[in-house]
């Protein structure tokens, strides 16, 4: 069955292997991308803007920490900061939050997703990349029950392949992809006659 869907926001989560895994997938995509690209990854809780910083410099999109309050734009690279959980309001800005760790990390990939998954329902594509641990899945499951897409790193070519294989193993994958070929990807679902084959 082939469907047709307009998309409205990307969200990535990584941790073990991330950096790398980041450069390889932003590099790509064109200045013309059409969403906001929301990131979290397990970063050390003095990194700062570093993160940011290190993406801007390698790929055509703007890269940006997230702020509270600020908006998440289209065509833009928002990272989340060190230290607090993101989420995304009803009115498409950024909170941080200081609540307790969820699976022993903050910023958190599921919180992320699955705040995400409330405001941008079947318009939302998650996608998982390298970690060493299982971070991600709960929040995968939240965006499929909303209607979104999925997309993991093929784990036997990633860093660290605990993250995507739980992600996988959960069977909610739509597609499973070789790091270089996710932002292609995402270019054609997005384009204007981007289309799914399910």
């Amino acid at each position: 069955m082939t469907q047709q869907r307009r998309f409205r926001g990307v969200v990535v989560g990584c941790s073990a292997g991330g950096l790398d895994a980041l450069r390889r997938l932003l590099a790509p995509l064109p200045a013309t991308f059409p969403l906001p690209i929301v990131v979290v990854a397990h970063t050390a809780a003095d990194a700062g803007g570093m993160l940011a910083a290190l993406l801007d410099a390698i790929t055509e999109l703007p890269v940006v920490e997230a702020g509270d309050k600020i908006t998440a734009e289209p065509g833009r690279v928002h990272i989340g900061p060190a230290g607090y959980h993101l989420l995304i309001e009803a009115d498409e800005t950024f909170s941080l939050s200081v609540d307790g760790k969820v699976r022993n990390v903050r910023p958190a990939i599921d919180v992320l997703f699955e705040a995400a998954a409330d405001v941008w329902s079947d318009g939302l594509i998650g996608i998982i990349l390298t970690g060493a641990n299982d971070d991600g899945t709960a929040g995968l499951r939240v965006i499929k029950a909303r209607g979104g897409f999925a997309i993991a790193e093929d784990p036997d070519h990633a860093f660290a392949d605990t993250m995507p294989r739980s992600a996988i193993d959960s069977g909610l994958i739509d597609c499973v992809l070789p790091l270089d070929a996710i932002a292609a990807t995402l270019t054609a679902l997005t384009a204007p006659s981007g289309r799914i084959r399910r």
